[in-house]
Formats: structure tokens, C-alpha cells, sequence
């Protein structure tokens, strides 16, 4: 269950992050669901948020295409797990894990204008002073300009083995979290 409770955005899909002392984490799922491969990391956190449960110090978000309006949003998390496609001239279905020095870098990739925006965001980011420890994760598409709800099916059978990447993610950070019946 999503709730939108301090989003200036109503179709930025989240949980209400804790107001305690914990670190905040933050599974951001970006792309767009009307062209093929490229809604994989919403797609993802969909199906997460169906199937597991999280302290409230843990917020699932869909992020849609909105980049930089995302800014806001983002500087909330002090940990921050993206999941998205990921075009790194890999075969369609490699499986990939971005963090530190090797984000930036995405940047001169230019590979789709959701993941720029997105990376100048987190990027804007120092100007607020909260900069979240970042980690993406996720998978080399086979096809993000065909106009279609359906992933192929190369990209679909990458989806439990990238939830499984978040889910050791939120290990490493040491959040407790459990799998729904």
C-alpha cells in the first residue's frame, strides 16, 4: 500500500517515512510503463511492495519520469536503492549494480531524458546538503522505444533476480523487512 502523504507530486506513489532517529531508505523505482523495457525499475518496485513489508523508516517509491522533480523527494532518504534500466552496451537481460564513482559516469551515457534528469537531481542534491548514499541497480533492456504496457520477455524474467539485488541492498544497510504470503 502507497501512501502520498507530504508529496507535493499526487502521482508519486510512496509510504510516509518515519519521523524517528532511524536512517532513512528510499527504493526508487524510475522509467516510464508505456515503452517496453523502460518502466522495469516501476514494474519492480510494484512487485515488491506486493510482496514484502518494511519499517516505517523504509519508503517504496514510484518516480515515474518526473528526474528532477524528484529532488525534493529524494533528499529525504539518507539511503537511496534506484532501480531502473539500464543501457551499459550489455546483451538485453545483464544484470548491473551502480554505486559511488561509477554513477556519475551514467550521466555522459545520456541514455534515456528520465535517467538524466534523475542523475542531475541527485546531483542537486549537494546544494541542499543531502546527498543520499546511492546504489542503482537493474538491467540492460532489449527495447525501450517500442510504445508498449507488456516488457519482453528477456526483461520480465530479470525482474525477481533485481528484487533480489534491492533485498541484499536493504541487508547490507542492515533493514529488517519481511516476504507477504
Amino acid at each position: 500500500m502507497f501512501l502520498c502523504s507530504f508529496v507535493p507530486f499526487p502521482f508519486i506513489k510512496m509510504r510516509k517515512m518515519s519521523q524517528i532517529n532511524e536512517e532513512q531508505v528510499m527504493i526508487l523505482g524510475v522509467g516510464c510503463t508505456l515503452y517496453t523495457d523502460e518502466g522495469f525499475g516501476v514494474r519492480v518496485i510494484e512487485r515488491i511492495d506486493e510482496q514484502y513489508t518494511f519499517p516505517e523508516h523504509v519508503s517504496v517509491v514510484d518516480g515515474g519520469v518526473l528526474g528532477t522533480n524528484l529532488l525534493g523527494v529524494i533528499s529525504l532518504a539518507d539511503h537511496l536503492i534506484v532501480v531502473d534500466a539500464i543501457r551499459n552496451k550489455g546483451k538485453a537481460g545483464d544484470l548491473y549494480r551502480l554505486y559511488g564513482e561509477q554513477i556519475p559516469k551514467r550521466i555522459r551515457a545520456k541514455n534515456s531524458i528520465h535517467q538524466v534528469d534523475f542523475l542531475e537531481a541527485l546531483t542537486l542534491c549537494t546544494a541542499l546538503d543531502k546527498v543520499p548514499d546511492t546504489v542503482i541497480v537493474g538491467v540492460e533492456p532489449e527495447d525501450i522505444d517500442t510504445c508498449s504496457i507488456e516488457m519482453s520477455p528477456v526483461i520480465q524474467d530479470q525482474m525477481d533476480p533485481v528484487i533480489q539485488m534491492v533485498l541484499k541492498e536493504l541487508d547490507r544497510l542492515g533493514v529488517a523487512y519481511s516476504k507477504l504470503c
